[in-house]
C-alpha cells in the first residue's frame, strides 16, 4: 500500500497488481491508521482511495495468514479501521478502476463520491466463499442502493458491471477509462478548495441523518450553521461574493 500527500490531496493506493489488490491484514490496518493520521494533518483536505494496475481490490487476501489474534478480536480489529474511514471527517473519493469486489467494494462504497471507470465490476462476493458481508457492507449497501437490492446483492454475490452500478446508485459516475484519472485528479481538488470546516459538517450531517427525526436533523443544522458563521472561511466566502471572485478557503 503507499500512501502519499500533495497539495491537499492524500492518496492510498492499493498496490498488489499481481494478485489484482487483495487486501492483507495490514492493508486493512493501514487504510484506518492513514484516515486517522490525516485526521488533524492540515496538508490533508480531501483523500484519494484507488489500486494500482487494473483492479481496485479483489477483496481479502484470504490466503494470506491474519494477525495471530482469534477470529472474533481480528474482526474487531479490521472493522475498526473501516469505522475510522467513515468517521474521516475530510472527503474521500473512491477511484475505481478494475474489479471491486467483497471487503474492496465496501472500502469504496465507504468513501464519500465513488467514481468508476467504465470496465468496473462489483461484488458482494462473501456469500460464494461461505461468508456474510463485512466492511460495513451491511450498513452501507441498504442505504444507497435500499434494502431489496441491497438483499439481492449480497445474497448472490452476482458481478455487476458500471452501468448497472450507477444506474442502482452504487457509485457516484461512470467516466470513460481513459478520463478516469483527471476526472478524480479534478474532483478531489475542488474538494481539496472548500471550506474544510463546513464539508467535515456536511458529512457528519448526512452520515448521521438516517438516525435522526426531522427535528433532530434540523437543530444539528442550526448548530452547524453557528459554527460556520465564525469562521474564517464564511467571512471570505461572503467577501468574495461580493467582489465577484473565488474564495480562498484556509480552514479557519
Amino acid at each position: 500500500m503507499i500512501t502519499t500527500v500533495d497539495d491537499g490531496i492524500g492518496t492510498i493506493t492499493f498496490n498488489r497488481p499481481e494478485r489484482k489488490n487483495a487486501l492483507t491484514h495490514d492493508m486493512f490496518v493501514g487504510v484506518g491508521e492513514t484516515m486517522q493520521a490525516w485526521t488533524n494533518d492540515p496538508n490533508v483536505r480531501s483523500a484519494v482511495i484507488t489500486g494500482t494496475g487494473d483492479s481496485f481490490s479483489a477483496g481479502a487476501d484470504l490466503s494470506r495468514p491474519g494477525s495471530g489474534l482469534s477470529q472474533l478480536d481480528n474482526m474487531r480489529l479490521l472493522h475498526l479501521q473501516a469505522l475510522r474511514l467513515h468517521d474521516f471527517p475530510k472527503p474521500v473519493v473512491a477511484k475505481v478502476n478494475g474489479v471491486a469486489v467483497g471487503a474492496g467494494l465496501n472500502i469504496a462504497l465507504g468513501c464519500d463520491i465513488v467514481v468508476a471507470g467504465e470496465s468496473a465490476r462489483f461484488s458482494e462476493i462473501f456469500v460464494k466463499r461461505g461468508l456474510s458481508v463485512d466492511w460495513g457492507g451491511a450498513w452501507l449497501l441498504p442505504r444507497i442502493v435500499g434494502l431489496h437490492k441491497a438483499k439481492e446483492l449480497a445474497m448472490t454475490g452476482d458481478i455487476i458491471d458500471a452501468a448497472e452500478a450507477e444506474r442502482i446508485g452504487l457509485v457516484s459516475r461512470v467516466v470513460p477509462d481513459a478520463d478516469l484519472d483527471s476526472h478524480v485528479d479534478a474532483l478531489a481538488r475542488k474538494l481539496a478548495d472548500g471550506p474544510p470546516v463546513a464539508l467535515g459538517l456536511i458529512k457528519s450531517q448526512l452520515n448521521a441523518s438516517f438516525g435522526m427525526s426531522m427535528a433532530d436533523s434540523l437543530e444539528t443544522e442550526t448548530l452547524s450553521q453557528v459554527i460556520n458563521f465564525g469562521t474564517a472561511d464564511t467571512a471570505e466566502a461572503m467577501t468574495a461574493f461580493r467582489e465577484k471572485r473565488e474564495p480562498r478557503f484556509t480552514g479557519k
